[in-house]
């Protein structure tokens, strides 16, 4: 894909908390676009085990690693209702093109999101194809029909999960300016005493 220098990508996430999958994919993105734009999200389909500010903390300590000055955290787009940040990011970029960015296993759960067709009235849709999650032909279907203009991204990411860092501390998986602010602050029940038995 070349880059588009009228695009920017938008990645919300819940950072619940940043792992090595969502490095693999800013870095990915910032391959594909002029522009990336992140911040920490509450999703109201899911519930989050620490704050919003401790999790918008730990995205930034990612940001910051990643060093990059096409990235940015921009929180305040952040709403549990995509529609909702789109808005909000119109107005911050009022004459850039919008891309949407989503992993493979969000793909069937966008039609039962609210305002769903203004979403696609608000920007493209960029699916990124995620490790154990391949992309449904099925599903893109019903997304077209429902008005949405769709870019499968060439990005690979690995299947490491928040949620299997939260139950089994998979301290691999965690970035490491990530992981120094878990230990210090001891989120999620990690200690420094319980990550070197892990290690």
């Amino acid at each position: 894909m070349i880059k588009n220098g009228n695009q920017i990508a938008l990645l919300g996430t819940s950072a619940d908390p940043p792992t090595s999958g969502h490095q693999a994919l800013l870095e990915g993105l910032l391959r594909l676009f002029p522009k990336v734009i992140t911040w920490a999200s509450d999703n109201p389909m899911k519930s989050h085990t620490v704050s919003l500010q401790h999790r918008q903390s730990l995205l930034m300590a990612l940001v910051q690693e990643i060093n990059n000055p096409n990235l940015e955290i921009k929180q305040d787009v952040s709403s549990p209702w995509t529609v909702e940040t789109l808005e909000r990011a119109a107005l911050f970029w009022p004459n850039q093109e919008l891309v949407f960015v989503v992993g493979s296993d969000l793909a069937q759960q966008i039609p039962t999101w609210s305002q769903t067709k203004a979403i696609f009235e608000k920007a493209r849709l960029a699916i990124v194809p995620r490790e154990g999650w391949p992309v449904q032909q099925d599903h893109l279907e019903v997304l077209q029909r429902l008005g949405a203009n769709i870019d499968l991204l060439p990005l690979q990411i690995p299947a490491s999960s928040s949620s299997s860092i939260r139950s089994k501390y998979q301290v691999d998986q965690i970035p490491a300016a990530v992981l120094q602010i878990l230990l210090k602050q001891n989120l999620y029940g990690l200690t420094p005493s319980r990550s070197s038995k892990l290690t």
